[in-house]
């Protein structure tokens, strides 16, 4: 159940904390691999869901918005994250969906709904105007917020950063590697802007193609500080592209969380640790270093993905 409370509080939260996990994978390739658990953070706005928002929503209350408006697919972690905040916190919230309106709802969108954000469905083509969709809406509702697909901008950024502050807080020694899912590219962008540059960076991107890296530079570009410069993106893992997948997708996941009691999404974490793993049984990276992985939630998508990419299947996503 989702209780009332001021933006300051809810975002005021304990620390995520940092895990250990131990794999027979990663002891031949003479590795330790941490978890940041930012899944951790909150049930209905966990993972860089949580980050990402935090900034934007204490703007709203500071500049005295009373309603925002944000765009996602049917499916989206991000819208949602933003219902349920928006419930919680007592924001208005509009969200621009991609596609038809089906009946009955799915899982995700049924979810926002009941927090109370209002669903507007919009053509795939019609869905790529944001900011004209955004003036549409300034002039039917009013003064409204706006919060660009994924949540992604300057103040998501400054949230997404405090992770790798937090990193380096927790731990007794600085990790070798840090690895992130990536969809926007605005997480992947925040830990480039707080990593020392003696450390490497790894973007596990969940869409194919290389267009990501030019997103992240210019989310880079609106910092003071040039941030590490050893980091990179891969689409070698996105399983054909986004939401996309091969069984041994959910066979690896399924396995990582019977063998770690940790639960994956296979839209985003799921491909990372598959990566990950990879990576480690082909002994790219260096022997005797560490790696963080940071877990950006978004869970709440496998009741759906069960529903709609495996319904036909004999196995499911644990």
């Amino acid at each position: 159940m989702l209780c009332s409370q001021t933006v300051t509080n809810f975002f005021n939260v304990p620390v995520s904390p940092i895990q250990e996990i131990f794999d027979e994978t990663l002891t031949e390739a003479k590795i330790r691999l941490f978890i940041k658990r930012d899944d951790l953070l909150n049930s209905s706005v966990s993972g860089n869901k949580f980050r990402k928002l935090k900034y934007n929503c204490l703007k709203i209350k500071e500049l005295g918005f009373p309603r925002l408006v944000t765009f996602g697919g049917a499916f989206s972690n991000h819208i949602y994250a933003t219902a349920a905040v928006g419930k919680i916190v007592g924001i208005e919230t509009i969200g621009i969906i991609r596609g038809e309106r089906t009946q009955p709802l799915n899982t995700t969108l049924d979810f926002a709904e009941k927090c109370g954000m209002k669903l507007l469905f919009v053509s795939r083509s019609d869905f790529r105007e944001e900011n004209l969709i955004f003036e549409q809406i300034e002039k039917e509702y009013g003064n409204v917020y706006f919060l660009p697909s994924g949540g992604s901008n300057t103040l998501a950024l400054q949230g997404c950063r405090e992770i790798v502050e937090e990193i380096h807080s927790q731990m007794q020694f600085q990790p070798d590697y840090f690895c992130t899912a990536c969809g926007t590219g605005c997480t992947l962008a925040g830990v480039i802007a707080a990593v020392d540059s003696a450390q490497h960076i790894i973007g596990f991107s969940a869409l194919k193609g290389d267009f990501l890296k030019n997103d992240v530079q210019r989310l880079l570009d609106t910092q003071d500080n040039l941030g590490c410069q050893n980091w990179q993106i891969t689409d070698n893992y996105c399983f054909g592209g986004y939401a996309k997948w091969k069984p041994e997708l959910i066979l690896f996941i399924n396995d990582f969380k019977r063998k770690h009691s940790i639960a994956l999404d296979p839209i985003y974490t799921g491909k990372m640790f598959f990566g990950i793993f990879d990576l480690a049984k082909k002994e790219l990276f260096r022997p005797h270093t560490t790696v963080v992985a940071i877990h950006t939630g978004g869970l709440q998508g496998i009741e759906g993905f069960n529903q709609v990419k495996l319904k036909n299947y004999s196995f499911k996503l644990e």
